[in-house]
């Protein structure tokens, strides 16, 4: 390895950010070193923390990252049932960054981009309820809990393959759709 490619890189913080990506969807969030990801990116160990500081700010990053795309991904759905098949979508195709942002004991909560990357997904979560044709009623909020226990469930399975014998070849996000419809009829879920 040359010393220009050890002290270089075009966009190291985007190497390191995807080889982290690419240890937590194999190997789990508890694997990430950043002397790894720096071998990985063919930069020098101490490399990475120019960007993230130290393992927590990498994963700081990840979450941010993660809840930003979340909430594009949440942004065009029409419904509240619809933004749940998203919400199962971005599991599946993120899911590194799934395992890591609904852990707050690995990054910084405090941190200002977390916090505005969070708001504004839980802004689009919120959306969902507010276009049910009462606005989620009276219990608006415990039909929000309701709507997002049943996606992050659904998603939370699917991912540690817990779903497979349930769903077979069928498309999750139909089988999550055929599981919503009933939740979430006629205005939302009748609380006893």
């Amino acid at each position: 390895m040359s010393s220009d490619r050890t002290y270089h890189h075009g966009d190291l913080r985007r190497a390191v950010l995807t080889a982290a990506l690419d240890v937590i969807r194999t190997e789990g969030p508890a694997a990430l070193s950043l002397r790894d990801l720096a071998r990985r990116a063919g930069v020098s160990h101490a490399a990475p923390a120019h960007h993230f500081k130290d393992r927590t700010g990498l994963l700081t990053a990840i979450a941010t990252e993660g809840y930003t795309l979340f909430a594009d991904a949440l942004a065009e759905a029409p419904d509240l049932r619809e933004r749940g098949v998203r919400y199962v979508r971005f599991a599946a195709e993120h899911p590194a960054h799934f395992q890591v942002m609904f852990q707050p004991a690995l990054y910084r909560t405090g941190d200002p981009d977390l916090i505005a990357a969070k708001e504004r997904a839980s802004v689009e979560l919120r959306a969902g309820v507010d276009s049910l044709p009462s606005g989620g009623g009276d219990d608006a909020r415990l039909t929000g809990v309701a709507a997002w226990s049943l996606a992050h469930g659904f998603a939370t399975l699917l991912l540690t393959g817990n779903l497979a014998g349930a769903v077979g070849d069928r498309d999750p996000e139909e089988v999550f759709r055929a599981l919503a419809t009933p939740a979430f009829a006629q205005g939302g879920p009748n609380w006893p």
